[in-house]
């Protein structure tokens, strides 16, 4: 198990890192998906479930964390690449951050890599990591009223992923409500309710996120 630590950049220009970063890994046909959420939403229950599923699909991940290995673990246990990254107190990764992870991964065969960003709904969303997507989960039981609470998070999200599913019956959370106040937010937000636990939901953000990567090796300029 590799675990590196990184420091914020010292750079002030993030925005070029992150664009530059896009590029190289575009050109090697590795597109990366910076995933963001709070803590205990199942962000890597929903990679667990993501790497028995789509065994086609060469997978990596990054685990970002202040401490700790565990999640990395759980990942490395399925058979993917995984790095954990202690951020030194950060709240979120940035560009700099993110480079020094991959480059520490030393990856050139994977064609996802999945960023574990730091769990909460405020720092992540602020950053530029350089990755092709932005990928946010919401749980069902962190309730429906997020979008009013955290608008840069699903702003600056490409997808949503609302979890947990099969915890409808019990919690008070409306899922039409939630989309409605995520598009009127972002109204190309793709939505993905979803269960990892049974499955409910799966094969659509599976068929999305394959159509996003070929879509990426292809070249396009949009994923």
């Amino acid at each position: 198990m590799k675990i590196i630590k990184v420091g914020a950049s010292v750079t002030q220009s993030n925005d070029r890192d992150a664009e530059l970063q896009r590029l190289q890994l575009k050109a090697k046909g590795q597109l990366m998906i910076n995933l963001m959420s709070s803590p205990g939403s199942g962000k890597t229950t929903l990679l667990s479930r993501l790497i028995r599923d789509m065994k086609d699909v060469k997978i990596a991940v990054m685990e970002a964390d202040i401490e700790s290995a565990v999640d990395a673990e759980r990942i490395e246990a399925l058979g993917a690449k995984a790095i954990q990254v202690h951020t030194d107190g950060m709240c979120h990764m940035d560009a700099g951050m993110t480079a020094r992870s991959l480059q520490a991964m030393d990856d050139d065969e994977s064609e996802l890599i999945f960023l574990e960003n730091v769990g909460n709904l405020i720092c992540p969303a602020e950053y530029d990591t350089g990755a092709g997507l932005n990928m946010m989960i919401l749980s069902v039981p962190e309730g429906d009223d997020k979008p009013l609470k955290y608008p840069l998070m699903f702003e600056k999200s490409d997808a949503l992923v609302i979890s947990k599913t099969d915890a409808l019956p019990y919690f008070s959370f409306d899922v039409s409500r939630c989309c409605e106040r995520a598009r009127k937010l972002n109204p190309q937000i793709r939505i993905f309710p979803v269960s990892a636990k049974t499955g409910e939901g799966m094969g659509e953000l599976e068929a999305w996120l394959r159509e996003k990567l070929a879509g990426w090796k292809a070249g396009g300029k949009e994923v």
